[in-house]
């Protein structure tokens, strides 16, 4: 009884929607399997983390409030007077790190795999812009409970943001509002977290999507000659369930450290105290934050401060720009100097962060 139904319900979506093509589409297609295919779980872990985004963040608006005023109440209601409001903040608020972890992991496989270039070159475009906007959402949603630490590493960064050249002072004016951070900084990343990047990232998620499958998913030179990888291993059901298997783990990581460690709310924002001592900013902008503290207020005449964003910028341009800089052919040997180069500046962002954490 329960098939015949089944059955019914799919010839009727399938006379409306091409049902029958995207399950023709799920039966062809096929994942190459190798030794690194546990690389291609990063992408659908980032992918699965954002929907655990958008689900618990709708929660959260039912009760919030983006005004200096009640922001901090808002939340603290959430926490303490409705049902399993703490644990729905707290797993938004670790599920975005954990899809930042995972966006990272997903874009360092990519580029030790070679499959930033030809034809794959959009592919990588759009993953970084991806990338970026994953980071916005941290630093625009930081932002958002008005909490002391929030507060004073939001003053921070966006302090950062108006060293920039030329631009640098209306950059400022245009992230906070005004001069200063203040509610109306408070509203404008509001409406950044819950709507402007949201609508950004859902068309670049799409364009990525479709270029994977218009593109296939890359195989390491190393072992291009592997008759698995030549096989490769049907999407569904195959990979789908190893992939459910995966999305299953990482649930279970995401509730553990949702339930044993709480996201904290901490002491409502007041603009008049003094920032309070050990002020850092999130962990995947500490590296920068860490390496801007051991320049000297000036080298050769110029601002520190200054110098080491105008690095950061060029090395990030330099990622961005990666399939141009590396432009061998797909069937040629990976360049060295590109690979030693990507381990150096991953090596230093890693020690970075991890000084960031022991040094005061």
């Amino acid at each position: 009884m329960s098939a015949s139904v089944f059955e019914r319900t799919y010839r009727w979506l399938d006379e409306r929607l091409p049902l029958e093509g995207v399950v023709t589409l799920a039966k062809k297609k096929t994942v190459p399997q190798h030794r690194y295919s546990f690389c291609y779980f990063f992408g659908g872990a980032t992918l699965f983390f954002l929907t655990l985004q958008v689900m618990t963040g709708i929660l959260l608006l039912l009760y919030y409030k983006p005004t200096a005023e009640a922001a901090f109440e808002s939340v603290r209601f959430i926490v303490t007077e409705v049902s399993f409001g703490w644990l729905i903040r707290s797993i938004h608020s670790w599920s975005a790190n954990l899809m930042v972890l995972s966006a990272v992991l997903h874009m360092v496989t990519v580029f030790f795999m070679g499959a930033y270039r030809r034809p794959r070159e959009l592919t990588w475009w759009t993953g970084a812009a991806l990338l970026l906007l994953s980071m916005g959402f941290g630093f625009s949603g930081y932002l958002l409970p008005w909490n002391e630490l929030a507060f004073f590493a939001t003053r921070v960064g966006t302090d950062m943001a108006g060293k920039i050249p030329l631009v640098g002072r209306y950059v400022l004016e245009f992230l906070r509002g005004g001069e200063d951070v203040t509610g109306a900084t408070l509203t404008r990343f509001f409406g950044f977290h819950v709507a402007v990047l949201p609508m950004i990232t859902t068309a670049l998620l799409a364009l990525h999507v479709l270029l994977i499958q218009r593109q296939g998913m890359s195989v390491p030179f190393s072992v291009k000659g592997e008759a698995a990888a030549r096989r490769g291993m049907p999407f569904f059901p195959n990979f789908f369930l190893r992939e459910l298997m995966g999305w299953g783990i990482a649930l279970a990581v995401l509730a553990a450290l949702a339930s044993l460690f709480p996201w904290e709310l901490g002491v409502k924002a007041d603009a008049f105290a003094p920032a309070p001592a050990g002020i850092k900013p999130e962990w995947y902008f500490l590296f920068m934050f860490q390496t801007l503290k051991y320049l000297p207020a000036t080298l050769f005449g110029v601002e520190g401060e200054f110098l080491g964003l105008m690095f950061f910028g060029a090395l990030g341009f330099a990622w961005f720009l990666l399939p141009v800089l590396d432009r061998r052919t797909s069937e040629d040997e990976r360049n060295p100097v590109v690979i030693w180069a990507g381990v150096l500046v991953l090596l230093f962002a890693a020690v970075m962060t991890v000084l960031g954490y022991v040094m005061p």
